[in-house]
C-alpha cells in the first residue's frame, strides 16, 4: 500500500517523558521544553498528566506547568487523565484544548497494575467519563487500547481480543450517540513487530474499513521506526511521538522500558520518504538537545546526534 501524503504527529515528550523521570525535573525546565517545542511546527503537544501525585510524582506540578507555558496560536495543548477527577482538574486549569479521550486495556494484569482496576471496572469507568464529556459538551476524539500487541505480565495479546475491544468502543459510542473517535493502538510494552502491526490493523479495517486509527509505539526493543513504516503502509496517518525518545512506561515491569518513538527520528524518516509532517526538523533537533540537557543524560534518539542530511546535500548542491 502507498504511504500517506502527510501524517500528524502528537508530541508526548513533556507528558510521557517527565512523568517517567519522577520528581527530578524542575517545573521551569518542563515549561522551557514545551515552549521550544511550540516553535517547531508541531500542532499537538501533550504537556501533562492529571493523575494522583503519589502514583506519578513527576506530574505533581501539572497545573503549574500548564499555567506557565506560552500558548502559541495554531498549537493544541492537551493533557492526559485516567478518570473523572483527572479530567475535571484539566478542565479547571482553563488553558488546555479539551478533547475527550477514553483509555481501554487489552491485558487484565496490566490493567490491574496500571489503573488498579479489572477490565470490567475500567470499562465502567470509561463509560462514566464518556457521560461526563457529554454533560460538559466535550467532543470525544480518541479511544486508546493499551497493551494492544502484547504484555509483560500476560504475554501475547491476540488480535481478536483487540478487535473485541474495538467492538465495545463502537457499541458504547453508538449507545451514547457520540461521534466515532480515533482508535489509538498502543504498544505500551514494545511487543509489536511490523507483521503484528499490519495484522492488527488489517483485522480492524476488515471489519470497520472507515475506522481511523493511530499508533503509539514504544521503542524498548528498537522496533518503533520499523513499526511506524508498517503503520503508514497500512494507512495510518496519526502517530504519537516523544522528543529525543524521552520517557517510558513506569508500570511496564522492566527497567529497560524505552519511551515512545523518537519525534525527530520519525520526522527525518518521513522527510526522506516524501511524507509531509509540517515540522521544521532542525528546530526540532535543537529541542531534542534541550530535552537531553534537562534530564542530564544521553537520550536514545539518533537524529539529534547525526543531524539531518540537508546540510550535506547543500554543500554538494544536491536535491533530495
Amino acid at each position: 500500500m502507498a504511504l500517506p501524503a502527510s501524517i500528524t504527529i502528537c508530541e508526548d515528550g513533556p507528558r510521557e517523558g517527565f512523568q517517567f523521570e519522577g520528581e527530578g525535573i524542575a517545573t521551569a525546565d518542563k515549561i522551557r521544553l514545551i515552549d521550544a517545542l511550540s516553535l517547531t511546527g508541531l500542532k499537538v503537544i501533550q504537556v501533562a498528566s492529571f493523575v494522583h501525585p503519589k502514583l506519578v510524582p513527576g506530574m505533581a506540578d501539572a497545573e503549574d506547568v500548564v499555567n506557565g507555558i506560552q500558548l502559541v496560536p495554531g498549537v493544541r495543548y492537551t493533557g492526559l487523565w485516567l478518570n473523572e477527577r483527572g479530567f475535571l482538574r484539566a478542565k479547571d486549569v482553563g488553558r488546555l484544548s479539551l478533547r475527550g479521550t477514553l483509555s481501554f486495556v487489552a491485558s487484565e494484569p496490566f490493567c490491574a497494575r496500571n489503573v488498579k482496576r479489572t477490565l470490567a471496572e475500567n470499562f465502567a469507568e470509561q463509560r462514566r467519563i464518556a457521560e461526563v464529556y457529554l454533560e460538559n459538551g466535550i467532543p470525544l476524539e480518541r479511544a486508546s487500547i493499551q497493551a494492544a500487541f502484547g504484555c509483560n505480565f500476560q504475554g501475547q495479546v491476540e488480535t481478536g481480543a483487540v478487535v473485541a475491544i474495538v467492538d465495545q468502543i463502537r457499541d458504547l459510542v453508538t449507545e451514547l450517540s457520540l461521534e466515532m473517535p480515533i482508535i489509538s493502538l498502543a504498544d505500551t510494552m514494545a511487543w509489536a513487530t511490523p507483521l503484528a502491526i499490519k495484522r492488527t490493523i488489517d483485522a480492524i479495517k476488515q471489519k470497520y474499513p472507515e475506522q481511523r486509527l493511530s499508533l503509539h509505539l514504544h521503542d524498548t526493543r528498537g522496533m518503533a521506526i520499523a513499526n511506524a513504516v508498517a503503520g503508514m503502509e497500512s494507512g495510518v496517518d496519526l502517530f504519537d511521538a516523544s522528543v529525543g525518545g524521552l520517557g517510558g512506561c513506569p508500570f511496564a515491569g522492566h527497567r529497560g522500558a524505552a519511551g515512545n518513538i523518537c519525534t525527530e527520528d520519525l520526522v527525518f524518516l518521513c522527510e526522506e520518504m516524501g511524507v509531509e509532517t509540517g515540522i521544521d526538523l532542525d528546530t526540532l533537533i535543537e529541542s531534542a538537545k534541550l530535552a537531553e540537557d534537562i534530564v542530564g543524560r544521553p537520550l536514545p534518539g539518533s537524529v539529534k546526534s547525526g543531524g539531518s542530511l540537508a546540510r550535506f546535500r547543500q554543500v554538494r548542491g544536491e536535491a533530495k
